[in-house]
């Protein structure tokens, strides 16, 4: 609010700025997220969230198909597949409304099915985990955004790291050169450090992101500030906010991740209608 009104000076009354401001902004996101959705299901690209930590509890992510992480989050009211910690997760949050305050947390943002190639490494405002850091940062409160587990990453060698290549089935030497697979086609990778992302590019492993959400700043117990219209030292006035979004926001999650990748399909493959594109896509070995 105080950026805001001064930008725009508004401090007479912030109100201005507070309701164009709120998160409320993003049900409209979701909304054309889920006519963006429907055309990656036509390439068989689907997206899912989970919470992977609210306040101080961590949660332990089962090694389970996406799909099946996708369903236990959907089924779990703070959007966790994992249950002892989705007990925990309410626990601290009725605490936490008990001491009048607030609980940031992180969710993970997953997309499989996408194809290897979309996105570039050419120009920097067209690497596509450029433009998902940008589309997820721009939700209220995501203070932080990572690529997989990109700040463990950071802390390991090289070797550790990076993703191997492996033959995921021999080369058939009985085939005609016409007929002859594609070397992607033969290639797996046993790991996804990199996020399903490399040189701005999609790899063809499953996109995982994660961003970080900061405690929501209206809190229950006021806290110092100052009167703009006296000068004088004063405390805030709460009004209302939610105690932990951060189910909330996974959901808000998914529908930047599918803008973008939306966005990027239709740069890789043009076309005017759906048959094109799927015509392109065919043409175009994607």
């Amino acid at each position: 609010d105080y950026t805001g009104g001064i930008k725009y000076g508004l401090t007479y009354d912030m109100r201005l700025v507070l309701e164009r401001a709120s998160a409320r902004e993003t049900a409209m996101r979701v909304a054309i997220a889920a006519i963006v959705r429907q055309l990656l299901a036509e390439f068989g690209i689907q997206i899912g969230s989970y919470v992977r930590s609210i306040g101080q509890v961590e949660a332990m992510i089962p090694d389970l198909p996406y799909s099946e992480l996708f369903a236990r989050a959907e089924a779990s009211d703070v959007r966790c597949p994992d249950p002892v910690a989705a007990e925990a997760m309410r626990e601290h949050i009725l605490g936490t409304i008990k001491r009048r305050d607030t609980l940031g947390g992180v969710f993970e943002v997953v997309a499989t099915g996408v194809p290897i190639g979309l996105g570039s490494y050419v120009q920097w405002d067209r690497k596509l985990d450029g433009r998902l850091a940008q589309a997820l940062m721009s939700i209220h409160a995501i203070k932080g955004v990572e690529i997989g587990p990109a700040f463990e990453n950071a802390r390991k060698y090289g070797t550790e790291v990076h993703d191997e290549f492996v033959l995921s089935q021999p080369p058939d030497q009985t085939l005609g050169v016409s007929e002859t697979p594609r070397v992607s086609d033969l290639i797996g990778r046993p790991t996804n450090r990199a996020g399903g992302l490399e040189g701005g590019i999609t790899n063809g492993q499953p996109i995982i992101v994660r961003a970080a959400m900061k405690p929501i700043s209206t809190t229950l117990t006021p806290l110092r500030s100052v009167d703009l219209a006296t000068g004088e030292p004063a405390m805030t006035n709460y009004e209302r906010s939610d105690v932990c979004a951060v189910p909330a926001a996974a959901v808000v999650g998914e529908a930047m991740v599918a803008w973008v990748l939306g966005e990027a399909l239709v740069e890789k493959l043009g076309g005017d209608s759906l048959e094109e594109m799927k015509a392109h896509r065919y043409a175009n070995g994607v």
